[in-house]
């Protein structure tokens, strides 16, 4: 058996290492990333574009909501197509034709097999050479493409004005009317979709596959798998195995731990709350509001799929366009679940230290109105920037719409944000300091408690690090830093010690076992969790090492969830250890669930996108908000509630607790989860895999699989699933409402019980 020494410095390698690992790759993404030229010009020496104008069309194209309308190299919405791929397909055809109405006097569609075979090698050779000279710091186009290029950026210029003849477009690509107004700015939108395009199709320097990796598949450009997505994807299979086969021989080495005898009575029934963890139901009031308020975005966003400007013939899209719900409806279930998680540690500091600190409420108190500061700043700043009020410079930057999924909030915010973050860590940490230093088995939970504390607050910083114009794959590194390092990888660390601290306070399972395994299983998770980072990044302007690295360690991040059923079994068998237990019956029962989505959408639904040869083809379909639905809500969406509750089951009594409200919030929201995820998502995604690969991405991101029959209908068959899932969202509600109005006045009186078993 390793010892908890022995686990704590091998997680100490394990951390310092990975991270060593992912800024040597970080450099080689920045020295590696594709050039955005001082100009684009023809072999005639006319002036296309210039760095100044694709920067601003990067701005411009962020003003519009950024990756929430549309993606660019496979991240963001669904609804409108990637407008890279989409510039390229367009721009391909055009060229085709320019030529074969020129050489031929016929449209291209009308040739002979052989003409077109011609032409075709002909359009890849001209497409894919790479004529970036950086000595002169240009792209060089022949004059056929120029005037390829100049069909297709007028095609986008009226796109996103108020042509009456792209009407029914724009309704497809859920786009308001006269989206942008200056005929300046739709000709800077059409640089950067321009240079999206030129990076996916050119190959590198001295090689055979573009700065994208030959995504996104079209093979009339000669975008094709190259062979390391096949040759990486084999090996993290392979990878995957011998990491189950490990943890499951050391698992079996090990044995299963004897669980103590449960105490005679509920060692938490006499906890007095302090008025700091009091003052905590605030943020319990707040998640459940964001939380109602984030499904009600998501069945409008989920809408415009269908209609486009309108929801059910009322016309919203001129005040809140799809762009601006999905922002708020992502960028909501943030806010929800960390500040579920964010609330747990202030709650349980003081329990676990029986130490309320000086103007501990004070800061409790303050924090929230910070959080509600960012959260009301923010979203304002995001309307502002998605109406064009804020400009497409400085201001938007600062105030406005990133354009960056997840992380859409201005700069400003952010660091206000960031800021919110240190005051929590300071409160958290001032009330841990007591229990930190008091000899006791619980004390490594509660270190690890303490660390996670520390990266949370430190790693949203990740958010702080691109400006205006930095290179779109640097903001790509870091935005998923946040994204899977902050969200998914230390928030998980903190609630895995958390519910370890829970079940060994209530002396369901020993500190010292607890500790072990916590210790153990956050070792093996940022193992693959770290590196894993990188399958994010195969296609955002990268080299081949990001795929090999992404892809073996992305692999490892599964190997934990293979013995989930053990997990969720346990847990499960915590509700009959004796009679008091189903006290907690509930937030023991959201962790079972958080077992199960572990499973399904972090494990099945996650790794069925991983692999690099699966995610070439699947990137931005449906495939990725189905394992994105079922992680982030089934996952953290669930662990945020059941922290929750527990929370609000030792600060409330029973005169006001209602199981009888909870088991239908808990079924249904599950039920109404699977339903969303099976019944819509997954069929749609794999409707549209189909499409990828057979025809191309370009096509299973068009109107004609977008809205045909098949996509549409699967849309509608998210009803189901949505009703029964805000049923779960509202009986939530209800269940906070008559927890407050019936608990007034009825908090425990007795004193703070030890939770720190001595040695």
């Amino acid at each position: 058996m390793i010892s908890s020494r022995q686990l704590w410095l091998w997680l100490g390698v394990i951390f310092c290492a990975s991270f060593a690992v992912l800024g040597w790759l970080g450099r080689d993404i920045f020295m590696q990333a594709p050039p955005v030229p001082s100009r684009v010009a023809t072999t005639q020496g006319t002036t296309l574009y210039t760095k100044a104008d694709i920067q601003d069309g990067r701005e411009v194209w962020q003003t519009l909501g950024g990756m929430e309308l549309g993606t660019v190299w496979g991240h963001g919405g669904y609804v409108a197509p990637d407008w890279g791929a989409d510039w390229l397909h367009r721009e391909s055809t055009a060229l085709l034709d320019i030529w074969a109405r020129r050489e031929h006097g016929m449209p291209f569609a009308k040739l002979g097999r052989e003409r077109q075979a011609a032409l075709r090698q002909r359009l890849q050779t001209e497409l894919r050479a790479n004529s970036y000279d950086p000595e002169t710091d240009t792209i060089t186009v022949s004059a056929d493409r120029a005037l390829a290029i100049a069909r297709v950026a007028r095609h986008y210029s009226r796109l996103f004005s108020g042509d009456t003849a792209l009407h029914g477009l724009r309704v497809d690509y859920a786009i308001p009317e006269r989206t942008l107004i200056n005929d300046h700015d739709r000709a800077d939108l059409g640089a950067f979709f321009f240079w999206t395009a030129w990076s996916s199709v050119t190959q590198r320097p001295g090689q055979a596959i573009s700065y994208t990796n030959n995504w996104p598949h079209d093979p009339l450009v000669g975008n094709v798998p190259s062979a390391s997505l096949g040759i990486w994807s084999i090996a993290s299979v392979l990878f995957l195995i011998a990491g189950v086969g490990w943890l499951t021989w050391y698992q079996a080495r090990r044995g299963e731990e004897d669980l103590p005898e449960a105490p005679a009575r509920d060692p938490l029934l006499a906890l007095t709350p302090t008025p700091s963890m009091k003052a905590t139901t605030k943020y319990f009031v707040t998640v459940v509001g964001l939380f109602l308020t984030q499904v009600l975005l998501g069945a409008i966003t989920a809408h415009y799929a269908v209609e486009g400007q309108d929801f059910y013939g009322i016309a919203l899209s001129d005040m809140i366009p799809y762009a601006l719900t999905r922002t708020w409806h992502t960028q909501l279930g943030i806010f929800w679940i960390a500040t579920a998680w964010l609330a747990t540690g202030l709650y349980v500091a003081p329990m676990l230290s029986g130490h309320e600190p000086k103007y501990q409420r004070l800061g409790v108190n303050v924090l929230w109105v910070a959080l509600l500061i960012v959260v009301i700043g923010s979203f304002a700043g995001e309307w502002l920037g998605i109406q064009q009020k804020l400009g497409h410079g400085a201001g938007n930057f600062w105030f406005g719409h990133m354009g960056l999924e997840f992380v859409d909030l201005g700069r400003f915010w952010a660091i206000l944000l960031f800021a919110g973050l240190m005051i929590w860590l300071a409160l958290v940490g001032r009330a841990l300091w007591p229990a930190l230093k008091t000899p006791s088995e619980s004390r490594g939970l509660i270190a690890m408690v303490f660390v996670s504390t520390v990266c949370i607050g430190l790693f949203f910083g990740a958010a702080l690090t691109w400006g205006r114009h930095s290179s779109l794959s640097m903001i790509e590194y870091f935005r998923w830093w946040v994204v899977h390092l902050w969200v998914e990888g230390f928030f998980e660390v903190f609630a895995t010690a958390v519910i370890a601290l829970i079940f060994s306070g209530l002396g369901l399972v020993r500190a010292r076992a607890a500790n072990t395994a916590v210790v153990f299983s956050t070792a093996v998770f940022l193992t693959g969790g770290i590196l894993g980072t990188l399958h994010h990044l195969y296609f955002a302007g990268t080299t081949t090492p990001i795929i090999a690295w992404g892809a073996m360690f992305s692999a490892l991040e599964v190997v934990p969830l293979s013995l989930l059923g053990v997990e969720a079994f346990n847990n499960y068998r915590m509700t009959k250890a004796a009679p008091w237990v189903q006290t907690y019956k509930w937030p023991i029962l959201f962790f079972v669930a958080v077992s199960f989505w572990n499973l399904v959408g972090a494990g099945i639904l996650g790794f069925s996108i991983n692999p690099p040869i699966s995610l070439y083809y699947v990137q931005g379909l449906n495939l990725t908000p189905s394992h994105g639905h079922a992680a982030l809500f089934g996952v953290y969406g669930m662990l945020g509630i059941g922290l929750m509750l527990f929370c609000l089951r030792t600060a409330f009594r029973e005169a006001a607790w209602s199981d009888a409200i909870l088991k239908p919030t808990f079924w249904t929201l599950n039920l109404g989860l699977g339903a969303m995820v099976f019944f819509s998502l997954v069929p749609s995604g794999l409707y549209q895999a189909y499409h990828s690969i057979t025809h191309g991405f370009w096509y299973a991101r068009s109107p004609a699989v977008v809205h045909s029959r098949v996509m549409e209908t699967l849309v509608w068959m998210r009803v189901p699933g949505d009703i029964v899932f805000s049923m779960g969202a509202v009986l939530l509600a209800l269940f906070m409402a008559r927890l407050l109005l019936r608990g007034r006045g009825i908090y425990a009186t007795h004193s703070v019980p030890d939770l720190l078993p001595a040695e």
